[in-house]
């Protein structure tokens, strides 16, 4: 572990540290642009210079190595007016648009002008021109006026993605990102080019002038779209969710995430959402309040199963919490004696591809949770199982914990067919599904909870178990499975699952969404 100081303040480092990420690890900030802890060093921004003790000229600290006792600094007045000047070099030629540019608000360009910057720009010259608003593919715009040419673009895509789409083109200060001809930018991993791009260069077409970052507030959480995962940030408001970026897990994601999981915010929006909880009989729906019809239908589906316990079926899917299974499990198995419980497998024939970086054909956050739970109480029936007892109309009653996200699950419509041999679907689904409410003779649909607003723990594929917590309620009907399964067990018109809704969610979240959100938590860099 060599030592050395840093601006008087002395730091053990691991051996092969650079100094660069020893300011970070320190809490110490430095000048950079070109750097980026999970690329390899380009050395090219020249801005992240220290001065080192006993040696006649400034170094780059990027790619300099920690050696035991050095005396590093980057707050002399040579290293600072030496980063004023690196600053005015690469601004020269960038052009002032910030009020029209999408990066404003969690710009480092802006950023570091003002902590590092600051100079008087001496720059009399015309500004070069270069092409605006060009399509590098279905994801991502460049404004090439913009760039500074630090090449993390054109790095991830050699070392990351390694679909080498990116490269630098012409010379001096006519030099572009661009892609090579017939190559665009289309690869699964192509919109992590925006999130470390440290300029408004790249910006996502999906986002791009959607929203002013600072309107937005941001929620830690993890990534529903598959089994991996990721670790990610949430960005929202009033209105609803916006977008998702990667949050950096060593032992998950890294700092990378797909595009695909970029998605997921779409469909936790009201738009998309069941919005009530409904009856439909005969062509006729009903809306009805959960402390209403809960009590009501547990009781219906308690006495169908003690009576015979072939009639009833639970059908399970990989989108929930490992809290929301037990509580579900623990009352229809444990409590009730039911023995008909199904595993809804979307895409069976996949689960088990990966792409070698992120992406997984397990297009659900907690298979592994869910079959674990299944094993502890020994249920092994297969799907050939459950067609048979609905072809043989041996089940009456089926519920569905169906899926959170739909767009994961493309067989709805085929399964569908298959629950229409039952009587009666009591169907959980976050999102709407268009025929639903025809599919037997009597449905309930009831809204649930997306990851996004309940509290719970899901298992990766490695078997990493990982909580989230809510961010906001966006649909005020919905409900988690243990709140469905709190409401069907209390016969008193529902007074105590009122006390356990408002138990289980923090009060903050039943305020109005309308609130101030000229906030200074904004999204980082």
């Amino acid at each position: 572990m060599p030592k050395c100081k840093i601006n008087g303040k002395e730091v053990d480092v691991p051996q092969g540290t650079t100094i660069i990420e020893a300011f970070k690890a320190s809490g110490q900030e430095i000048a950079h642009y070109c750097w980026h802890p999970g690329l390899s060093v380009a050395g090219v921004c020249r801005l992240c210079m220290v001065q080192i003790e006993g040696q006649p000229k400034l170094q780059i600290a990027c790619n300099t190595e920690v050696k035991e006792g050095m005396v590093i600094n980057n707050n002399s007045e040579t290293v600072k007016d030496t980063v004023r000047w690196g600053l005015d070099f690469h601004l020269i030629n960038h052009p002032l648009d910030c009020p029209i540019c999408d990066q404003a608000g969690e710009c480092g360009l802006q950023e570091q002008y003002m902590q590092f910057g600051k100079y008087d720009p001496e720059m009399a010259e015309h500004k070069v021109k270069k092409c605006k608003v060009v399509d590098l593919g279905p994801t991502v715009v460049l404004d090439s006026e913009r760039c500074i040419l630090c090449s993390r673009c054109v790095r991830f895509t050699d070392e990351v993605s390694k679909t080498h789409e990116l490269g630098i083109f012409e010379r001096g200060d006519r030099s572009e990102i661009g892609t090579f001809d017939g190559k665009p930018l289309n690869n699964k991993y192509s919109l992590n080019t925006v999130d470390i791009c440290p300029v408004g260069a790249l910006t996502s077409k999906d986002f791009r002038f959607r929203q002013r970052v600072w309107y937005l507030k941001e929620h830690n959480t993890i990534c529903t779209g598959c089994s991996t995962g990721c670790n990610v940030k949430v960005y929202y408001n009033e209105e609803g969710c916006w977008r998702v970026k990667p949050r950096y897990n060593p032992d998950i994601n890294g700092y990378w995430m797909c595009d695909e999981g970029r998605d997921i915010y779409k469909f936790i929006n009201k738009k998309n959402r069941l919005q009530e909880i409904t009856m439909t009989e005969k062509g006729v729906s009903k809306v009805f309040q959960a402390e209403e019809l809960l009590p009501q239908l547990g009781l219906e589906l308690k006495n169908a199963v003690q009576k015979n316990p072939e009639s009833v079926a639970l059908i399970l899917t990989g989108q929930y919490s490992c809290e929301e299974y037990q509580s579900l499990l623990n009352l229809m198995v444990k409590s009730w004696g039911l023995k008909n419980v199904f595993h809804w497998v979307n895409h069976p024939e996949s689960m088990e591809q990966f792409d070698g970086l992120l992406l997984r054909g397990d297009k659900n956050p907690n298979t592994k949770g869910l079959l674990n739970e299944l094993d502890l109480l020994s249920l092994t029936q297969t799907w050939k199982d459950l067609e048979e007892k609905l072809h043989r109309n041996l089940i009456k009653h089926l519920i569905v914990a169906g899926p959170e996200n739909l767009a994961t699950f493309s067989d709805v419509k085929e399964k569908l067919k298959l629950f229409s041999s039952a009587n009666k679907l009591i169907w959980l689904s976050a999102g709407i599904f268009e025929g639903v409410s025809s599919v037997c003779s009597q449905v309930v649909q009831i809204p649930t909870k997306t990851f996004f607003e309940k509290e719970g723990s899901y298992i990766n594929h490695k078997g990493m178990k990982q909580r989230v917590t809510p961010g906001v309620e966006i649909v005020k009907s919905a409900l988690s499975l243990c709140e469905f399964v709190e409401g069907l067990h209390h016969d008193n018109k529902g007074a105590h699952f009122q006390d356990m809704d408002s138990a289980l969610v923090d009060t903050k979240l039943k305020e109005p969404l309308k609130e101030n959100f000229f906030t200074a938590t904004r999204g980082s860099l």
